[in-house]
Order: structure tokens, then sequence, then C-alpha cells
């Protein structure tokens, strides 16, 4: 029967050094956590006394009592930027509806056609000829003749009631051409036996009009007026101190004496 013996012998080896296990290396953090470790260091710092975000939300809270004047930069930038976009929006809007109106009103116009009596008495000798110069030669336009009309219409009133207005010379210029468009469609549509006529009532009625278009314009040379002297206001609560003269350093001892030097 095999016995066992716990004796150290020289059959027996003993284990000098015990397995050390190996630290295992921990995991790397993912891109994901880095990030959102990140972004909640920068979050922390931004919210400190002397944060981006704090003096941001401080300013807000100031903006009240300091006014657009004295509120911070940033903040005013904001604001007018907010504005502008505001204005360019409603302007936007605005100009769809007036585009719209306008698209109604000029398409609601009476067709225009050659040599159709749609004006009588003298404004007859004007408007028929330019409804008839209109209606010939606006075949292939992409828009009909009646808007053409209308929009030649509309262009004489502005330019009379803004150059009375205004007095612009680029709406004088405006004004100007129109009235001799207006004079050479008279003359080419009016038959050839009443075209001097018609056309000398057609310059006629524009020089008229031309009074109130041309409002104020000379071509006489301005001559510059004198300045007007400044006006000086004196004030009595103002008092000028004079210093009193200083006595002489030397002084005759006889100062009564006539012989003096």
């Amino acid at each position: 029967m095999p016995t066992h013996d716990n004796t150290p012998g020289h059959n027996h080896q003993e284990l000098t050094y015990l397995p050390v296990p190996f630290p295992k290396t921990p995991p790397k953090p993912t891109r994901l956590a880095v990030l959102r470790e990140a972004v909640r260091d920068w979050w922390n710092r931004a919210w400190d006394v002397d944060g981006v975000l704090y003096e941001m939300w401080d300013d807000v809270l100031s903006a009240p009592e300091d006014g657009l004047r004295h509120m911070a930069p940033w903040l005013r930038a904001v604001l007018m930027t907010a504005g502008v976009a505001f204005v360019v929006l409603m302007a936007k809007a605005a100009g769809d509806v007036v585009m719209d109106a306008l698209h109604q009103i000029l398409t609601a116009v009476p067709k225009v056609q050659v040599g159709v009596d749609t004006s009588s008495g003298v404004a007859a000798v004007v408007d028929q000829p330019v409804r008839t110069y209109i209606a010939q030669h606006s075949a292939g336009l992409p828009v009909a003749a009646s808007t053409v009309y209308t929009l030649w219409l509309l262009t004489g009133i502005v330019g009379l009631v803004l150059g009375y207005l205004s007095r612009n010379n680029g709406v004088r210029a405006m004004w100007s051409g129109w009235g001799a468009a207006t004079v050479f469609m008279v003359w080419v549509a009016t038959p050839q036996a009443g075209r001097p006529v018609a056309a000398g009532l057609a310059v006629l009625a524009w020089t008229f009009l031309s009074g109130f278009a041309m409002r104020g314009l000379t071509l006489r040379r301005r001559v510059g007026r004198p300045a007007r002297p400044a006006r000086v206001s004196v004030k009595p609560e103002i008092h000028v101190q004079v210093p009193a003269p200083a006595p002489a350093a030397d002084q005759h001892p006889h100062s009564g004496c006539p012989f003096r030097d």
C-alpha cells in the first residue's frame, strides 16, 4: 500500500514561484462615448460663472433694461437679422398679392383691336391711333394687346403723378420718353390725311401735361445764396473774471513829483 509523505524530500519539487495572473487591459471607449464626454465637459464649462452660455444668458436678461442701443452687440445683430428677414418675407408676400391683383386688372381690360371706336371727342384723336398701333404690332408677343395698352396708360399716369410730387429727374425722363413714344404711335397709326393734325394735338396735350410733370424744372443756373451770418447768443449767466493788474515792481519814491521820469 503506497504511503503519502507530506514531508519535503528529495523526490518532491517545491514551487518556488507561484503563477501571477496577467492584468487585462481595459476596453477602449467608443468614439460616441468620447464625444459625449467632451460635449458634457464643454456644457459644464460654458455654464460656469465666466462661461460663454452664462454670459449670453446674462445679456439676454439685461437686454430689457439696457435697451436696443446699449445691449450686447451679438444680441442686437440677431434682432436686426430677424427684423430684416421678417420685412423681406412680408414684402415678398405683399409683392405676390400685388402682382396677382395687377395681373387680374390687366387681363380684365377689353380687347384692343384695330380701328375700334373706344373713345370719342378730342381724346379719340390720340387714343384710337395708340390702340390701333398697339394692336398691329403686338402680334406674337407673350402678352395680350390689352395688357400692353394698359401698361402704356399706367406708365403715363405714374410719370405724371410722380413727376409732380417728387420732382425726380428719372421720373421726368420716363415721362419724356412716354410722350415721345405716344406722339410716334399717333403719327404712324393715323391716316395720312389727318396725320399732322393728330400729331400736333398729341404734342399740345403732352406739352400741357408736362407743365405738371416737369414742375420746378428750370434751365437757369442756380446762383449760390450768400451765407447767413452766424447768430451769437449772449447769455447773462456767463461771467468772465478779469484779473486785477499787478502793482509795479519799481515805484519812484517821489510819486507826486512833476519832474519824475
